[in-house]
């Protein structure tokens, strides 16, 4: 069984890779999981784009105890504890509000609200939190904006997400401020439809040895 993060820095470093799932049938959501664990992927961000979302955290959360599945795209306080009920051990935003970190911190759960800005971040660092989502990441300003950040605000880790691909993951996870990345590409629909859980796995395990 995974360590469950107890902080945002426990999430970060769960794995380079953080996949960034969409999962519309919750029946699919076990072997999806036990694939990309099997991968060494054990952090999965189910987000909350579809009806089956929910279920499927729960499953995950009850079934396939080696993984660490959280909630993403959480943008309103009902999500965070919809998600936290559901059995999510951390949440991810795509954004932040003051009411919606509030909601999060809350929950009890560990989680990385989304900032595209630097005002957004040290806004977040004053309020103690220093492990966020960039997002969305390659429309932001990529890799070189987040190297900028590097010296005015040191303490602040990211897991940038939005448009990263396997190419470009290294150059993020070269970076200090970098503790992982969020990647789409590694639950292609086509694959999950066909339940093609091996070369879910292969895409896994190519992610988990893009650091360094």
């Amino acid at each position: 069984m995974t360590t469950i993060p107890r902080s945002g820095a426990d999430v970060l470093d769960l794995a380079p890779v953080m996949p960034v799932v969409v999962v519309s049938d919750a029946e699919v959501a076990v072997p999806l999981a036990r694939a990309l664990v099997a991968g060494g992927l054990p952090g999965i961000e189910v987000t909350l784009r579809t009806p089956a979302a929910l279920a499927a955290i729960e499953r995950i959360a009850a079934e396939v105890p080696e993984a660490v599945v959280g909630a993403g795209t959480v943008v309103g306080a009902e999500q965070a504890d919809a998600a936290a009920r559901a059995g999510a051990a951390f949440l991810v935003s795509p954004g932040c509000t003051p009411d919606l970190v509030a909601a999060m911190t809350d929950t009890g759960l560990p989680f990385l609200p989304g900032v595209g800005t630097v005002s957004e971040a040290m806004t977040l660092l004053e309020r103690g939190v220093s492990e966020l989502k960039f997002f969305p990441a390659e429309a932001a300003g990529g890799a070189p904006f987040l190297k900028s950040l590097g010296g005015p605000l040191p303490q602040v880790r990211f897991c940038p997400t939005g448009g990263i691909t396997p190419a470009s993951a290294p150059t993020y996870l070269a970076l200090p401020n970098v503790g992982c990345v969020g990647g789409s590409w590694l639950t292609p629909a086509d694959l999950v439809a066909a339940g093609k859980w091996d070369e879910i796995t292969a895409l896994a395990r190519e992610a988990a040895a893009l650091r360094g």
